[in-house]
């Protein structure tokens, strides 16, 4: 099996930032209001010293609404970077679509739209059937049906009760980031 081929094989941890790394604030756009939810670190670190690549995928609707501009984004993006980084941790890349979905508009990168993770399993050589789809909204988890991937929800304060109530019958819910990523690190290793 050539290079290529085996990084073809590679999973990745497909993971929504605001409500699933980072507490939800609603258009974040500066750094300092960035504060790491409980075992985000630890789960990204876990996912990190596991080899599986680690990619965030945000809507951020606020660029488009005018209520924070990329440059707002970006610094947001980088404090996060170095929190996870002060606990040994890294994102392997980061994808966000900054589209208002009221504009009329179309958009297929905006979750749950599938535009992001056919770019970064393009740029990064993944697998999206053996990838996880984490967050705290059904939209964060949907894609994971299209690539026939694992879909798991993480409830935040923020999370509807209909989309617990969705992801109980359609994919997989966990009470934290950590419980997630081990449950789907487990899984990985008895299929390897």
């Amino acid at each position: 099996m050539s290079e290529a081929d085996s990084q073809a094989q590679r999973a990745a941890a497909f993971l929504d930032r605001d409500g699933t790394l980072i507490d939800d604030v609603h258009y974040i756009a500066r750094p300092e209001h960035v504060v790491l939810r409980p075992g985000a670190a630890r789960a990204v670190k876990q996912l990190n010293d596991a080899g599986v690549p680690v990619i965030v995928v945000t809507n951020q609707s606020g660029i488009g609404r005018g209520l924070l501009t990329e440059a707002d984004y970006q610094r947001v993006a980088a404090r996060l970077g170095e929190l996870l980084a002060d606990a040994g941790a890294r994102i392997d890349a980061t994808y966000f679509c900054p589209h208002n979905p009221e504009s009329g508009e179309p958009c297929d990168c905006r979750k749950p739209g599938v535009g992001m993770y056919r770019q970064a399993a393009h740029e990064h050589a993944l697998d999206l059937a053996l990838s996880v789809f984490v967050g705290d909204r059904m939209r964060d988890v949907e894609p994971a049906r299209a690539f026939g991937g694992t879909g798991v929800l993480v409830p935040s304060p923020q999370t509807p009760y209909a989309d617990m109530a969705r992801a109980t019958d359609d994919f997989a819910l966990a009470t934290t980031l950590v419980t997630a990523v081990e449950r789907f690190l487990a899984a990985r290793a008895r299929s390897a």
